[in-house]
């Protein structure tokens, strides 16, 4: 007896997976959403960057031969190295005086709110270029400085044209500068912090600088670590400055070259490119790891490495490929 035209069909007269062939299963696969606008902006995007590559490389004012030259002169290194030391000082001190200022901030006293918050406000609102020709010529307000007690006599004297060197002056302008805005990474990190985990530990009686070394600081160098490797990229960048202070830095190498060598100007400037984009990168892969590091505990899986990532999408490529070879 036939069934009338839309009669269900019972689940033991249904056929199985078994039942239909595999080429069948195979053909009717769901086809992924086509999208024609990611493709068209794609397309766009590679034309403008094949472009910019082409002038790149093809416009023979950029004298690449001249680039090769100057890249590892014993001019340009000796540049790079005061580069690397006034970054790594300025970064230690301002990272040490933006964690006492957001403390300060944190404080009950009033008077440390006050003049934290007064100092943040100051550098944050100068230019750092400012600060630094302020203190370059810092010996003409003040020949000597002196401890003791304040409009009484003094305990201690200094020549101050003898202290600030070319690099003395650097590392503190730069210091003094960044710890301004290090104070509001370090204050924002340790505001991030869950309050129970402030509560709870003072509800075991632990110190408070214990809690801030051992609880609270830890767990807001994840929310800190970003941001102040970002302040720590412009660091690096902010370091041309000091040229202006007679400091032969990276860029002061390159300029001085420039006036010396006026036809090879536009290469030098590419060797400093160059350099300064490697000491970002390097920042920007230490940055991966650390923040990697101080995910244990936060997250259910760590996140996945650039080496973990390729082999990743190695297997993922070579699984397609099988399953349309297959097909």
């Amino acid at each position: 007896m036939s069934e009338p035209p839309g009669a269900a069909v019972s689940l033991a007269e249904a056929p199985t997976s078994t039942d239909i062939p595999s080429r069948q299963l195979t053909a009717q696969r769901v086809q992924p959403l086509r999208r024609p606008g990611r493709w068209i902006v794609t397309a766009v995007v590679l034309v403008l960057v094949a472009q910019i590559l082409h002038g790149l490389f093809t416009n023979p004012f950029y004298q690449w031969d001249r680039f090769r030259y100057w890249f590892l002169r014993p001019t340009v290194l000796d540049g790079l190295l005061v580069t690397l030391e006034v970054a790594a000082l300025s970064a230690v001190l301002g990272l040490l005086g933006g964690i006492l200022l957001a403390l300060g901030r944190l404080s009950g006293s009033p008077v440390l709110r006050a003049v934290s918050w007064t100092y943040t406000w100051l550098f944050r609102s100068i230019p750092l270029i400012v600060v630094l020709i302020f203190l370059y010529n810092f010996s003409a307000l003040y020949n000597t400085l002196s401890l003791g007690v304040p409009f009484g006599p003094a305990f201690i004297s200094f020549d101050e044209s003898k202290l600030a060197t070319d690099m003395t002056i650097a590392v503190i302008g730069l210091s003094l500068n960044e710890a301004a805005y290090a104070a509001e990474v370090v204050r924002g990190g340790v505001l991030s912090v869950d309050q129970g985990q402030h509560e709870a530990a003072a509800a075991l009686g632990l110190p408070r600088g214990y809690q801030f070394r051992r609880i609270v600081f830890p767990q807001a160098l994840r929310s800190i670590t970003p941001n102040y490797v970002n302040q720590l990229i412009g660091l690096i960048k902010s370091t041309s400055l000091v040229f202006y202070v007679s400091l032969l830095d990276l860029f002061g190498s390159v300029q001085s070259m420039g006036n010396t060598y006026p036809g090879d100007i536009v290469p030098l400037l590419m060797v400093a490119t160059v350099w300064y984009l490697i000491l970002t990168s390097a920042v920007s892969v230490v940055q991966f790891y650390v923040e990697r590091y101080y995910a244990r505990g936060a997250t259910r899986s760590l996140p996945p490495t650039p080496l973990q990532r390729a082999r990743t999408a190695l297997t993922e490529l070579r699984a397609r490929l099988r399953r349309e070879a297959a097909v």
